[in-house]
Formats: C-alpha cells, sequence, structure tokens
C-alpha cells in the first residue's frame, strides 16, 4: 500500500528567502529579483526540469519574472509570505 504525503512550506522574507529565488529554481531559468537586484541563475538546471507552466485565469499568458516580482513587490512588510511551495 502506498502512502502518499503532500507539503506546504510558505515562501517568506523574514526566514531569508525570495519567492523569485524559488521560482528561478523551479522552473530551471534565470530570473532577476527586481528588488534587490539579484540574479538567479539556475538554466542549467533546466534539463532536470520535466514540465513547467503557469495557469492563468481566462487562459492568458504572463511572463514568469513579472508574475514573481510582482509578488515581491505587492508585499510591503519586511516578514511577508510572499509564496507557498506545495
Amino acid at each position: 500500500m502506498a502512502i502518499y504525503r503532500a507539503e506546504t512550506k510558505p515562501i517568506s522574507r523574514s526566514a531569508g528567502r525570495s519567492v523569485v529565488a524559488a521560482a528561478a529554481y523551479r522552473s530551471g531559468e534565470d530570473l532577476t529579483n527586481e528588488i534587490d537586484g539579484r540574479e538567479h541563475k539556475y538554466s542549467p538546471r533546466q534539463s532536470s526540469v520535466a514540465h513547467k507552466a503557469i495557469f492563468v485565469p481566462g487562459g492568458g499568458s504572463v511572463d514568469r519574472s513579472d508574475l514573481w516580482n510582482g509578488a515581491e513587490t505587492s508585499e510591503k512588510r519586511k516578514d511577508a509570505r510572499t509564496g507557498r511551495e506545495w
């Protein structure tokens, strides 16, 4: 019998994490955090990423960098939770 497990972790600034860095790692892309100017280069990891997609309501499309930098800039507090990992 298989045992399944699902886990959710917050991406929080108070822990020193960035949602842009997490998105760059998960997608295997190079993204720049516009708040602090740090470049997160994970394109060499792209060969180990099986599939990546962004689903937008209404079937539109959005740039990954714009989406996650928008999430970072929308939160003003230094201890904000800017995303969640599943």
